[in-house]
């Protein structure tokens, strides 16, 4: 047998296994699924040294790929972060359980009863690159919406995705739920990925969590359909009614927190009314920051910025890099946006009420912010206790995709021996 035929047979099974787990957790107990996640939250918590060993090893090898500086960022584990993916998975646990729960009922002439009910989706495919936590969080929040989950993470977090895997499957056989609820893909190889793309006999939606080479690939390939989460291509303008202490704070820990995640600003954008009164002193503080600031003509006489060129408008960055441009209030603000955004997030900052009506009512990104950190933008900080991605589509999912937005409804139609004339 060859190496393309083992793939596949392999990837058959997963998903065989994974349909048959999810009719099981289709009918799980909120009290089942509580206890998996509480149990795996203990198992993280009792192996970090061997979690924190395993990504040791992923970070040395990555370092040797000669990973960025944004991407090693991505990749690494801290006591800290650990301590994030349990508070996470007990955070999920804790939340009410989704499944069962009547979003709408109604009577009709006839004396039909009809209820609209929250059910699970069933397989969720996720196939993410370089952050390990998220084998936590989309195991987490697939389990906790009674689906099934089969996780494809990327070769650089193979070892830390597995020992994270490990204290899921040990949560899962705490409740005694099928271990197949969650599995790890196995292997690195991206035959694998391909295959994920057509199992549409097992999976029933895959998300896409990475760059954009990979989702544009899943949405290209894919026969499955998909959650999208495209760039991160995020904004933030100052307003001419902006307030300068909260500009300068709000842009510095937008753009430096950390630099590598999607919701990290990638392109500021000035009012030239407020340019004019009192300056850019933000871009100051990014350059002191160490942030590689690329503007345009008007912001060329600042110290520390570089000219922009064309490419580095509507470019995710993921480094300590923006791009900032002078707009001409905020209807060139939205023009820029609309022509370079993504949809993901963007925000104002603004003292006045009538220009941010205007900016979200003018923008239809998944996220829109107002004199807020654009760092905010994660499932976590919306009281989620995590996320599978920021989806930036239209249809089901959209923003931050947690355990309500991995579910899918039914009819439920009761009456008493009714016929239809």
């Amino acid at each position: 047998m060859n190496v393309m035929s083992d793939i596949s047979s392999l990837m058959q099974d997963i998903g065989r296994k994974a349909k048959s787990a999810s009719a099981s957790l289709a009918v799980a107990t909120p009290d089942q699924k509580r206890l998996a996640l509480e149990a795996a939250a203990e198992a993280v918590e009792a192996t970090t040294p061997d979690i924190l060993a395993a990504n040791a090893r992923d970070m040395a090898a990555a370092r040797e790929k000669g990973l960025s500086g944004a991407m090693l960022d991505r990749l690494l584990l801290t006591d800290d972060r650990v301590a994030g993916i349990v508070s996470g998975l007990r955070a999920i646990a804790a939340q009410p359980d989704p499944i069962g729960e009547v979003l709408s009922e109604w009577d009709r002439p006839t004396g039909l009863h009809i209820r609209r009910v929250r059910t699970p989706i069933g397989v969720i495919g996720v196939i993410f690159e370089s952050r390990p936590n998220v084998t936590a969080d989309a195991g987490a929040l697939c389990l906790k919406a009674g689906n099934a989950a089969i996780l494809r993470g990327g070769s650089e977090s193979l070892n830390s995705s597995r020992a994270i895997h490990a204290a899921l499957q040990a949560g899962l056989r705490a409740a005694g739920l099928p271990e197949a609820a969650i599995q790890l893909v196995p292997t690195t190889d991206r035959a694998a990925v391909g295959e994920m793309l057509a199992m549409t006999d097992y999976i029933d939606v895959i998300v896409p969590r990475g760059g954009k080479g990979l989702v544009a690939r899943v949405q290209a390939d894919a026969r499955v359909p998909v959650f999208a989460h495209l760039e991160g291509i995020v904004h933030i303008y100052v307003d001419k009614a902006a307030d300068l202490d909260k500009a300068r704070r709000v842009i510095l820990n937008a753009k430096t927190r950390r630099p590598g995640i999607c919701g990290a600003a990638e392109c500021l954008l000035v009012d030239r009314a407020f340019f004019e009164a009192y300056g850019a002193p933000f871009i100051t503080d990014l350059v002191a920051a160490g942030v590689d600031v690329r503007g345009d003509s008007d912001l060329l006489g600042l110290e520390g910025v570089s000219p922009a060129e064309e490419g580095d408008w509507g470019r995710e960055f993921l480094d300590l890099v923006i791009a900032a441009r002078v707009v001409d209030g905020v209807e060139g603000a939205i023009a820029h946006i609309r022509r370079y955004g993504s949809h993901h997030t963007d925000c104002i900052i603004t003292e006045d009420d009538a220009a941010a009506e205007r900016f979200f009512a003018a923008l239809d990104s998944a996220i829109i912010m107002r004199n807020v950190s654009t760092q905010f933008a994660d499932g976590g900080e919306f009281g989620m206790g995590a996320e599978i991605g920021i989806a930036t589509g239209k249809l089901h999912a959209r923003g931050p995709v947690g355990a309500e937005q991995l579910t899918s409804f039914k009819y439920i139609v009761e009456g008493d021996g009714i016929t239809r004339a």
